[in-house]
């Protein structure tokens, strides 16, 4: 049964909490955002609050093995700052039992890297000319080793709680297998719900006219939010590289732009499904070209469909993003996953960032809007907007997912 942490009754137990502290280090183990740690902060300093005590876990990077650099260790001085007390740290989380037994009210532990052990993901790590017969083995026993690691797990604690949004699509020891342990005393911290309220009610009970603007580079990745949405919305904005796809489908000249030609019909199944549902179709009108994928190329703007040979389009036209914004602006609900244009230059990075600007202005007019996916939360952090949107989300691959109408393990776990 579940449980809410804003109910639930924590004086005197010990908690452990699924968070994600998957944070970016620099070369000298440095912090560069510590956004999810921030993030996690208020559902830790509630079960402290109310009288219990915290063993939190988390995963750093992908280590095959023990690996120094990413220890958590590393992130142990921000966590203790922010949650204002001296966080504890064991070296081992399968070898914790006296720290947890140890444990105060008001006392916070963080174990090792889950992911140190190959039990966390539940994949055997093999050579990689290992035989069908040996991955089958290695299969079978990391299993039954699973088993034991997840029992270790839970046996430290009265109570479960996932606050680990970005990992839910995993069907992970620490995210999905351990609430079994706790059929009564499981529950989603304050991140997860927050994260599952906001993507609930653009699906469910959104305020009309709805529109989502999906971004990136490739229709194939992005297909499932795509017809998934359209039950939803009212218009949908396509912007980034997808849009090539669309173009050349129908006829269009796209010189070097990206493609998946692979694609093509799909893309045109797409556009005939948005008619039949009603749904109204912006892709990018005019883009900015470039004759190289460089900051320092030549540009020009022309129309998606007349781009010359060796040019390639690289972001939303000013012209482009101006017409969205009159869309945008009579919208009352709006989604934002991917970017209009290639992002990670700063010369094509201005489509997306006035898609921020925007949004924040959207935002203040009274809509509600939901920004998720790595650069698209690039840009609102970035132009300073992150408080001035109605959400935004921490789980890329996990908020993908939602949208497609997947059922995410991390949270059936706790609903179950």
């Amino acid at each position: 049964m579940q449980q809410y942490i804003d109910t639930y009754d924590f004086a005197g137990k010990k908690a452990i909490v699924r968070v994600d502290f998957n944070v970016p280090l620099n070369e000298k183990m440095e912090i560069t955002d510590d956004t999810r740690i921030r993030a996690a902060i208020p559902t830790l300093k509630k079960v402290l609050e109310k009288g219990g005590s915290l063993i939190i876990m988390s995963h750093l990077g992908r280590p095959k093995g023990v690996t120094e650099k990413f220890s958590l260790r590393h992130i142990l001085g921000r966590v203790s700052e922010l949650l204002g007390t001296t966080v504890k740290f064991a070296e081992d989380c399968m070898n914790a039992d006296e720290q947890v037994a140890a444990l105060k009210p008001g006392e916070a532990l963080v174990l090792e890297n889950l992911r140190f052990y190959a039990e966390e993901t539940g994949k055997p790590r093999l050579a990689e000319d290992a035989t069908d017969e040996e991955k089958k083995a290695a299969k079978a026993e990391l299993k039954e080793s699973q088993k034991k690691f997840v029992a270790k797990l839970a046996s430290y604690a009265d109570c479960y709680i996932n606050d680990a949004f970005g990992t839910a699509h995993r069907a992970h020891a620490s995210t999905a297998l351990i609430a079994k342990y706790f059929p009564n005393d499981k529950m989603f911290g304050y991140v997860m719900e927050g994260e599952i309220k906001a993507i609930d009610h653009v699906l469910h009970t959104p305020e009309h006219p709805v529109t989502a603007i999906v971004g990136g580079a490739k229709v194939s990745s992005k297909i499932g939010i795509i017809e998934h949405l359209f039950d939803t919305v009212d218009n949908m904005i396509i912007g980034g590289g997808m849009v090539y796809t669309f173009v050349k489908a129908q006829g269009g000249k796209i010189g070097n732009s990206l493609c998946e030609d692979d694609q093509m019909d799909l893309a045109l199944e797409i556009l005939k499904k948005a008619e039949e549902k009603g749904v109204k179709m912006y892709l990018s009108k005019e883009v900015v070209i470039a004759d190289d994928f460089s900051n320092d190329a030549n540009t020009k703007i022309c129309l998606n469909s007349e781009i010359p040979d060796n040019w390639e389009g690289m972001d939303a036209a000013p012209s482009t993003v101006t017409a969205w914004e009159e869309v945008l602006m009579a919208s009352k609900t709006i989604l934002w996953n991917g970017p209009v244009g290639v992002f990670e230059i700063p010369a094509f990075a201005k489509g997306t960032n006035r898609i921020a600007e925007i949004l924040a202005k959207a935002t203040e007019n009274g809509a509600f809007t939901l920004v998720g996916g790595g650069d698209s939360v690039a840009a609102v952090t970035q132009m300073g907007f992150a408080k001035k949107v109605s959400y935004v989300s921490t789980g890329g691959g996990a908020m993908l997912e939602y949208l497609e109408g997947k059922e995410l393990p991390g949270i059936a776990a706790i609903r179950e």
